[in-house]
């Protein structure tokens, strides 16, 4: 999902029954003062479960970023409350129907306004900025193999070829979730990629930083991920979303300028 929170514009790509996937874009969107988001979320819970999840979640977080009723709350804490709103509507489904029961997605939501991204993440779908050929992580996995890799049990190669991941999280999964929130500053010309865990599983963070320098613009960049994520086996669903930042909006990057550490 992507949306012009000023406009109202949302859109929304479900998934298809197509092996070659789907396509969207390149789509230009101009950040107003209302800001605007990008969401990725990879549902869990078996085919039917999954999608439903996800597209719940699409919905209600489109819904209550459009809803205009800020009372006073910053924009980090109203894309929390967003996905908090959604595990609440996932969840309450998921209980009426045994069919549904233990439904859940992932959820990414990134938000630009005044010249920075903010990130709520439940689960282990990415977020990245590119800039300058080098490709920095805007999020941590919330799952076991990244608890094992932070604790040095795992290495991040090693952790690639292990072929079940545990998320400790999900949006719908349980009566409450907790967003991890973090916040970085843009310049022109950053690429900002949201995945899904089929991609990043399989494919390293110099391999994104990589696609993004030679890409013509987000779609391609896309489409070469995808790519490489199918050559190599593509055993989960690869979803890529992409913003490439420009205009006078926002400052050009310093001379050899690259990420600064996340600010949680």
């Amino acid at each position: 999902m992507a949306a012009d929170l000023a406009a109202g514009a949302v859109v929304s790509l479900e998934r298809d029954a197509a092996p070659q996937g789907f396509r969207l874009g390149p789509v230009e969107m101009e950040v107003g003062a209302a800001g605007a988001v990008l969401l990725v979320a990879d549902g869990m819970g078996g085919r039917a479960g999954g999608a439903r999840a996800s597209t719940l979640a699409t919905e209600v977080v489109a819904a209550a970023l459009h809803d205009g009723t800020s009372d006073g709350v910053g924009f980090p804490e109203r894309l929390s409350a967003a996905l908090v709103r959604a595990n609440t509507e996932i969840h309450t489904v998921a209980s009426g129907d045994p069919q549904l029961a233990g439904m859940g997605t992932t959820a990414t939501l990134a938000g630009v306004l005044d010249g920075h991204v903010h990130v709520a993440q439940v689960g282990d779908s990415r977020a990245y900025l590119v800039r300058n050929g080098s490709a920095g992580r805007l999020t941590r996995d919330q799952s076991l193999l990244q608890d094992m890799i932070d604790s040095g049990v795992l290495s991040e190669e090693d952790a690639k070829s292990v072929p079940n991941n545990t998320i400790l999280q999900a949006v719908g999964a349980a009566a409450k979730v907790r967003p991890a929130l973090t916040r970085h500053p843009l310049r022109r010309g950053d690429m900002l990629l949201l995945c899904s865990d089929g991609l990043s599983g399989v494919v390293s963070d110099a391999e994104i930083a990589e696609a993004a320098s030679r890409g013509r613009d987000g779609a391609d960049v896309c489409d070469a991920l995808i790519r490489l994520a199918n050559a190599r086996g593509g055993r989960d669903n690869v979803t890529v979303l992409v913003a490439v930042v420009d205009g006078d909006g926002v400052d050009p990057p310093g001379p050899g300028e690259g990420i600064e550490p996340i600010r949680r």
